[in-house]
């Protein structure tokens, strides 16, 4: 190594463990809010070009969207639980073991993007009637669904690279390998849908090329400035990092997937009780929400290296700190935008599809969510440091909740009781349900770090 590298090294671990709070959360946050954001926002440019084709392909989408969401609980999975391990071994000043993580989580993340891709196509048909997709979008489905299972593999890796350059500090790296593919997408997206006429299956070859495109920008990325690099060499696939990416990765693999197989329920409960017109309602309801979330979201993956690096380094009261720091700001934001939400709701859901049937689904169900909307503070940012510290059971448990252990009973429940009603009140409640769980999981954790800070600060 060489000794530009060390000292840069040096310099960025005297960043992540000196450097007031509030100014390297927002150091970190605001490339990633920025990514996050521009990467929604690339999703809801699908929903609107689609949604001037038809709401049968608005529909299709909707459908297919739980199946991206299974490649990216995947790449988070792999880049979640190598990216923590990373940054507390970075924090211990082991960049060895860090380097071995790295090659590793990368390399199990494009071998299962792989599989995923092989069975998707070869399993297509029972997969999509699987997926909730009824006879009027099946066709539509399918054709999204075939283009975007070929990215899997890069999707995958994507995810890792940016996850491992986020939990290093890297967040601007990480910023313009997403931002970049987001923008090419926004613009092919009208081009190849309507300008060469190829409809949905355009909409998926523009989101294919725009991942493949952040691929290649994040791997180099990762060979910038004292950014860990990956060599093949390194990769190790032993027990002793296959448990620590289990560990660091299962509370996303858990939200993720759990979250596919709940938008699986969703789209067939909506489709049973209001057909193609309620499932494309509540997929413009979710890439909403999606979009409402992103800055929360991207302020907490700010927060994550913070609490990792600093676990690592052994300063638990910085760990504290930062967590209850961001808890007040995403509150303070997250009630703006429920009252934006709930005000404007027909016209939001209207933006996307003007078919008064799915617009008179979407507002309700998004006028539900924007009563709780606040509590999600708490939530993600207990789940963020419960997993970023290495306490994954915790974290699994928590990342669980909102959309799997409380959302798929209670949309069994609600749906029987109250019809297409309790289908759009059901994240509402699951919300409720996973704010007051926060209390059990975070709390002892939090109080174990006090009693350390306090006894390392009277040690001196």
């Amino acid at each position: 190594m060489s000794n530009a590298t060390q000292d840069a090294r040096q310099k960025r671990y005297d960043q992540m463990t000196k450097t007031p709070i509030p100014q390297l959360v927002g150091q970190l946050a605001v490339p990633t809010i920025i990514s996050m954001l521009v990467s929604n926002l690339y999703n809801m440019a699908d929903t609107f070009f689609v949604g001037r084709i038809s709401t049968q392909a608005t529909a299709a989408v909707g459908i297919v969207f739980s199946v991206m969401a299974m490649i990216q609980s995947l790449g988070f999975f792999c880049g979640h639980g190598s990216g923590n391990y990373m940054s507390r071994r970075l924090g211990a000043e082991d960049t060895k073991d860090a380097e071995q993580m790295a090659a590793t989580g990368f390399f199990l993340a494009f071998c299962l993007g792989l599989i995923f891709m092989i069975l998707g196509l070869v399993f297509i048909n029972p997969f999509v009637r699987l997926l909730g997709a009824t006879p009027t979008i099946l066709e539509d489905t399918k054709a999204y669904l075939r283009i975007i299972l070929c990215g899997a593999p890069f999707m995958c890796a994507q995810l890792v690279i940016n996850n491992q350059l986020r939990f290093q500090g890297s967040a601007v790296y990480a910023m313009v390998g997403l931002v970049s593919g987001a923008v090419v997408n926004t613009a092919l997206d009208p081009l190849f849908i309507f300008g060469l006429d190829m409809g949905i299956e355009g909409a998926a070859l523009a989101t294919i090329l725009s991942q493949l495109l952040s691929f290649a920008i994040l791997l180099i990325g990762s060979y910038q400035g004292p950014n860990i690099h990956i060599h093949l060499k390194n990769i190790r696939l032993t027990r002793h990092y296959l448990l620590q990416i289990l560990n660091g990765g299962s509370p996303s693999l858990a939200r993720q997937g759990i979250n596919s197989i709940s938008t699986i329920i969703l789209n067939t409960m909506a489709g049973t009780l209001g057909g193609d017109a309620a499932i494309a309602g509540m997929s413009v309801v979710n890439r909403f929400m999606m979009l409402a979330n992103a800055a929360l979201i991207g302020f907490g993956q700010g927060f994550q290296p913070v609490s990792a690096f600093n676990y690592g380094a052994g300063l638990w009261g910085r760990v504290r700190k930062a967590f209850f720091y961001c808890v007040k700001v995403g509150t303070v934001f997250l009630c703006v935008m429920a009252v934006l939400g709930f005000a404007f709701a027909p016209q939001i859901i209207g933006f996307f599809r003007d078919d008064p049937e799915v617009i008179a689904v979407g507002k309700v169900a998004l006028r539900f969510q924007a009563c709780i909307f606040p509590l999600n503070a708490a939530i993600v940012m207990s789940n963020m440091m419960l997993q970023s510290i290495g306490k994954g059971v915790r974290a699994t448990i928590m990342a669980s909740a909102r959309n799997g252990l409380f959302f798929i009973p209670l949309i069994l429940i609600l749906s029987h009781a109250f019809g297409l009603l309790g289908v759009e009140m059901t994240q509402t409640w699951s919300d409720v349900f996973s704010f007051l769980i926060t209390f059990p999981l975070t709390g002892p954790v939090l109080e174990e770090m006090r009693r350390h800070a306090e006894t390392e600060e009277a040690n001196g």
